[in-house]
Order: C-alpha cells, then sequence, then structure tokens
C-alpha cells in the first residue's frame, strides 16, 4: 500500500493498482457488506478493512489522499491506525490553499435497534463518546470519551487495537474473514483472559471502538463539528448513521469555521510514504 498526496477537494480515493488503477472513493454510497470491517465497492471492485487509515487521517488532519493497494484489503499492520499515523508524520503533511470544510451539527439524530444505539448532537469541536459492556472478565462495562483536538487521537486512540474471542476463530475464517488475524495483529481473548496481553491501554476494548467509528464517520467526506455517542453500535450502525445524516442536509451545515481554532484551517495531504 501507498499512499499519496492528492489535490485540494479530492477526499480520500483508493486506488487498485492490481486492476488498472480502479479507483473507489471514501464516500457513505460505496459502503458495502458491512460486518466485522467496512468494506467500500464500486462497480464490483471491492476494498475492505477501510476504518483504521480512516481514523489515521482523521486523527492527523489528512483531508486529501490517494490510497493506492494492489490487494482487496488494507494491510492491519498491528491492528491498530498507530503505524499508519507514524508512517504519515514521518513522511510529512502539507497545507493546500483551500479552507477545511465541516459539517456543523444543527439538530440532533438518534438511531437505535434492540440495546445498540448511536446519536449525532450539536456540540462544540468534534468529540466522540462510545460504551461496550461484554459479559467477558477482561472487558464488562467500559465507556470512554475523546475530543479530537490537540492531537488527542495520537496519544489515546490511536494505538488501540482491534480484538477478538478464540471461540469465534473458526466460523470467522470458515466464511472467509480475519484471513490475515494473527497474534500480532488482534488481541485474542479466551473465555477468562487475554492470549497475548499485556494490554496498551486498560480500556484498549472500548478506544478501539471509537477509533472503528471515527474511521467509519469519515465516510462523511467532512469532519463534523458535534458531539457522537454510541453504545454497543458496530460498523454498521455507524456506516447507517452516515447515511442518515447526508441523506437529510437540515440535520447539519457546511462550514469553514472550526469552534476549536481561532482561524479556519487549510484542507491538507499527505506525502508519498510506502506502507
Amino acid at each position: 500500500m501507498d499512499i499519496l498526496p492528492a489535490p485540494a477537494g479530492a477526499g480520500i480515493v483508493f486506488r487498485r493498482t492490481d486492476l488498472d488503477g480502479f479507483e473507489i472513493e471514501a464516500t457513505s454510497r460505496n459502503v458495502a457488506k458491512v460486518s466485522y470491517a467496512t468494506s467500500l465497492m464500486k462497480k464490483g471492485v471491492l476494498i475492505s478493512t477501510t476504518e483504521h487509515v480512516l481514523a489515521a487521517f482523521v486523527g492527523v488532519g489528512i483531508d486529501n489522499a490517494i490510497v493506492e493497494l494492489n490487494n482487496l484489503e488494507t494491510p492491519i499492520l498491528d491492528g491498530s491506525a498507530q503505524p499508519f499515523v507514524d508512517m504519515i508524520l514521518k513522511a510529512g503533511v502539507r497545507q493546500q490553499r483551500r479552507a477545511r470544510k465541516y459539517y456543523r451539527i444543527r439538530k440532533a439524530i438518534e438511531l437505535s435497534e434492540g440495546d445498540k444505539f448511536i446519536g449525532v448532537y450539536p456540540g462544540s469541536g468534534y468529540s466522540v463518546s462510545y460504551e461496550i459492556n461484554f459479559p467477558h472478565p477482561q472487558i464488562g462495562l467500559e465507556r470512554f470519551e475523546v475530543h479530537l483536538s490537540d492531537g488527542e487521537f495520537q496519544r489515546e486512540i490511536a494505538g488501540a487495537r482491534t480484538f477478538g474471542f478464540r471461540e469465534d476463530e473458526q466460523s470467522m475464517r470458515n466464511m472467509g474473514l480475519i484471513r490475515g488475524a494473527s497474534l500480532e495483529n488482534c488481541i485474542v481473548l479466551t473465555h477468562d483472559g487475554v492470549v497475548n496481553g499485556p494490554l496498551r491501554y486498560r480500556d484498549e476494548f472500548v478506544r478501539h471502538k471509537v477509533l472503528d467509528l471515527i474511521g467509519d464517520l469519515a465516510l462523511l467526506g467532512r469532519q463534523i463539528i458535534g458531539r457522537v455517542v454510541a453504545r454497543k453500535a458496530g460498523h454498521a450502525m455507524h456506516t447507517a448513521l452516515v447515511s442518515r445524516l447526508l441523506r437529510d442536509s437540515s440535520l447539519w451545515e457546511e462550514t469553514s469555521d472550526d469552534l476549536l481554532e481561532e482561524h479556519h484551517q487549510p484542507e491538507a495531504t499527505a506525502v508519498v510514504q510506502p506502507v
């Protein structure tokens, strides 16, 4: 995978170099097969597991980039967004001559399904609050909230790894999922413990859910100014919120005014960096 610069206004575009450079824009209209990961599809061409690299772009302020791949799935690396963040920052970030646009939330919207919930509300800046509750001695009830300003994503969220349960491994592999999963890129849990500890954070599990949500909300094509609250949600509900917001423009207004800043922020692009 290579991350290449892109012109202002281009957004994030995935490019399959193994398929004559076929491009898939990272937007809600291309979302497909949302289950254990968020996949994009256009004209039958698939890009799988996009949420970690998209979250990294949000976390370091990248608005425009071309992500070249020679396969259908982004590299899992260590199961977090940290390697993407590190490589982008090492390569460099370039500001562009175009004001960054935001979606400022004007009205609350809530979606629920059983005990799953997600909502977004007017607020100052961009914050995400998540709650999970797994009947496991290493997880249980966990809550975490982060404000995406002043490097909080990089300090508090980027390093949180994906996780899975050993008992689900075979059935998922039978479905063609988690083919690249290993002890190096996934926290593996048994009935009563963690196989490959120690954890990077005491509450690493909920922090990774926050990471996934930030990556999925990047499919709006703009960062939001508002507060997102999720409980036991998942990729399908994350992307359902994206679709709902984009269908109803009365819920938000487009603005170049980030309430966290004293001046308008320019868009930014990544400088070439192989992954």
